[in-house]
């Protein structure tokens, strides 16, 4: 079965890096025009937008806050002035924040973390859904976690906005549904990106954390673009509403298979 996103406008936010650049170059590959945003390195978002070009592919890049409901809007009004709309959002945008125990936590940080993933869903859903509502057509996929229902001490702002992004998800399907617009999420688990170089350039750090999975290794990039790209995709035309976990089993409570 051939995937083809030909013809379709995709938005990613996050795009420059990790996950997001991987979901950009995946749904270029499979014929998409792709437009991401930024948030620092416009070498990095160059990078990307060159790589889709060289493949034969249509990409522009846009530096944007998807914190700032004006950041928002503005790059949303750039795709429209480029190509008149979009067919697809993937919302990848967000940061885990540093470390810190609840009680210890700086408020102001605290709350950074729920302003980029949850309330940056949040207004990159609501700009997608003002375009696809009227047309009666579109899909978003926002990228959640497993941290969605498994906690991670030392970062309950990471957890409590990809659960929110979660129930973010179900209730906007719920809403777009009537207007044949699919909202679902994709919930990566330990993807080996640059992010956590820190844990899979540790020979020791790599073997606990593989206890943590099922499937025994980290995930690759390719892996969750792949899927992400089949999602948007009208091979998942019947799937709204949820979250999907690639995750190697992670949230199969891998420590139950050595006894309980």
């Amino acid at each position: 079965m051939k995937i083809s996103l030909a013809s379709k406008r995709v938005v990613v936010t996050g795009g420059s890096s990790g996950l997001g650049a991987a979901m950009a170059v995946a749904a270029a590959a499979a014929g998409a025009k792709v437009a991401l945003n930024y948030s620092r390195s416009a070498a990095h978002a160059k990078s990307v937008v060159a790589q889709i070009e060289a493949a034969g592919g249509e990409a522009f890049a846009m530096k944007a806050d998807v914190s700032n409901p004006k950041a928002v809007a503005k790059f949303f009004a750039a795709v429209d002035k480029r190509w008149g709309g979009i067919d697809a959002a993937i919302n990848n945008a967000g940061m885990d924040g540093e470390r810190a125990l609840s009680w210890k936590v700086d408020f102001a940080d605290w709350m950074k973390v729920i302003e980029v993933n949850l309330a940056g869903t949040f207004l990159c859903s609501a700009e997608a859904l003002k375009r696809m509502v009227p047309r009666k057509h579109g899909v978003i996929l926002n990228v959640s976690s497993v941290h969605e229902v498994i906690p991670w001490s030392g970062y309950s702002a990471y957890c409590a906005s990809k659960a929110g992004v979660s129930m973010l998800t179900k209730t906007l399907a719920q809403e777009a549904a009537p207007f044949g617009i699919r909202v679902l999420a994709i919930a990566p688990g330990a993807i080996r990106t640059p992010i956590n170089k820190n844990v899979w350039s540790d020979p020791e750090a790599l073997e606990e954390l593989k206890l943590k999975i099922p499937l025994g290794r980290m995930g690759e990039p390719s892996e969750i673009a792949n899927m992400a790209v089949a999602l948007i995709s009208e091979v998942a035309s019947y799937v709204s509403g949820c979250s999907l976990f690639v995750d190697g089993g992670m949230t199969n409570y891998p420590e139950f298979a050595r006894g309980g």
